[in-house]
């Protein structure tokens, strides 16, 4: 899949699942009840005991899309692209990661705070931006932002819950990541995958009425 294929592919997914956990035993089982619960953008921080063999594994699938978070060099970015990843993510705005990601024709969205941070994201060739983290002033914030920069593509991840994707979504962003609202840390150390399936239907419900209203 190119950059331009999975930015097709998010547009109309509009949320993914980032799983940022320490327990090797509980990803695989965790990030397969996201996707019982309706997520197709999949994505595990290289934090992840074991991400690189998870996003190799998880994507033989072919009715997901699977990236790595927490890229943090280039070395890093190709290791991930070699394992399978589509696109890349970053807390941090690196151009050399980007420059990376692009060589390989992976999507890449840096991590981004101020207004100043996405348009130096975009002006490196991100076509998304990751807003993390996400401001108390939510939704209001992103508005305010894409009204003089309506080209960028602004994908807010912490903070985002059930009760809010939708606003962010009608605030203008591109898409939604949900983290631990969607991957709750005691659900994982308990096993509760069930659990986690239901949060995933919820999340998708709430983003599903964001692209109604967006």
């Amino acid at each position: 899949m190119t950059s331009d294929d999975f930015l097709r592919f998010f547009s109309e997914a509009r949320a993914s699942a980032i799983l940022r956990t320490n327990l090797r035993d509980a990803a695989a089982p965790a990030m397969e009840a996201a996707i019982r619960g309706g997520f197709r953008v999949c994505e595990f921080t290289l934090t992840v005991p074991g991400a690189l063999d998870l996003i190799r594994e998880f994507s033989k699938r072919p009715e997901i899309v699977v990236g790595a978070g927490t890229v943090l060099t280039p070395q890093e970015a190709h290791a991930a692209v070699d394992a399978g990843a589509v696109f890349l993510v970053s807390p941090v705005v690196d151009e050399a990661v980007i420059a990376a990601a692009l060589e390989r024709d992976a999507a890449v969205m840096p991590g981004t705070f101020t207004p100043t941070e996405m348009l130096r994201a975009h002006r490196a060739g991100a076509r998304l931006q990751k807003l993390f983290p996400a401001p108390d002033s939510g939704p209001k914030y992103l508005k305010a932002v894409l009204g003089p920069m309506p080209f960028l593509n602004v994908v807010p991840t912490n903070g985002v819950h059930e009760n809010n994707a939708a606003a962010w979504l009608k605030a203008g962003a591109f898409a939604v990541g949900f983290v631990n609202t969607l991957f709750d840390p005691n659900d994982l150390a308990a096993g509760d995958y069930e659990r986690v399936e239901q949060r995933a239907r919820a999340a998708i419900g709430a983003v599903g009425r964001g692209k109604t209203s967006g």
